[in-house]
């Protein structure tokens, strides 16, 4: 009854100048990720409400030289079916996958991935969660499996199949001495259907209204 989320939501995508341009006029541009150590496992990434954040992630990301224009384009965003981490039922559904996953592993003799650290991370935030997107492409996988069985089978399935990811998560060292608030905590959005993305628009700057209001009418 509660599984859908109705409302539209501003994303922000941080990433190189001519990549935000191909998508303001272009969406048949959109690139999901799949690299193996993606927080939500495999989409296209955005920080909820987020600019501030999504520009330094571009900004640091041109500090590595992996960027040379570092631009921050805004989505439109209806998650629609979503596995959301801030949800406790979603949180139990990955950890019944995680315990599939974890026994397939032990039978045939391997290690299960590990989350791990980059050497310039200071806060130690395990940047590279290659357990967590196994687990969450291993559950993916497994609900298309069902679904597809239930297809042959009777030629239709009640399975939904999830359009979209969402989980907060602390980073970046606590806010100042002593603080449970932690300086680049943020949601994070994993859109898996593209078609959950309304539209890509450019990011304006704020407008000085009391300026334009004294001007106008003159300061009191």
């Amino acid at each position: 009854m509660y599984e859908s989320r109705p409302n539209l939501i501003i994303g922000f995508h941080g990433c190189e100048e001519e990549i935000k341009n191909k998508l303001i006029n272009s969406s048949s541009t959109i690139q999901l990720s799949e690299k193996p150590y993606d927080w939500l496992g495999h989409g296209m990434y955005f920080w909820e409400n987020n600019y501030d954040r999504a520009l330094q992630w571009a900004k640091d990301k041109k500090k590595r030289g992996e960027i040379k224009v570092p631009a921050v384009v805004g989505a439109v965003l209806h998650l629609n079916y979503c596995c959301d981490f801030l949800d406790s039922r979603y949180i139990q559904l990955l950890k019944f996958h995680y315990r599939l996953m974890a026994s397939r592993y032990h039978a045939l003799g391997e290690e299960l991935p590990e989350n791990k650290d980059l050497a310039h991370d200071i806060h130690k935030d395990k940047i590279l969660r290659v357990l967590d997107c196994t687990t969450i492409e291993y559950m993916h996988a497994g609900i298309y499996k069902q679904y597809q069985a239930e297809i042959a089978a009777k030629g239709f399935s009640e399975i939904k199949l999830f359009d979209s990811t969402r989980g907060v998560f602390t980073e970046g060292g606590p806010a100042f001495t002593g603080a449970g608030i932690f300086e680049k905590s943020h949601i994070q959005i994993c859109i898996r259907n593209p078609d959950c993305i309304q539209g890509f628009f450019n990011p304006r700057k704020g407008f000085d209204f009391m300026k334009w209001l004294d001007k106008k009418y003159g300061s009191a």
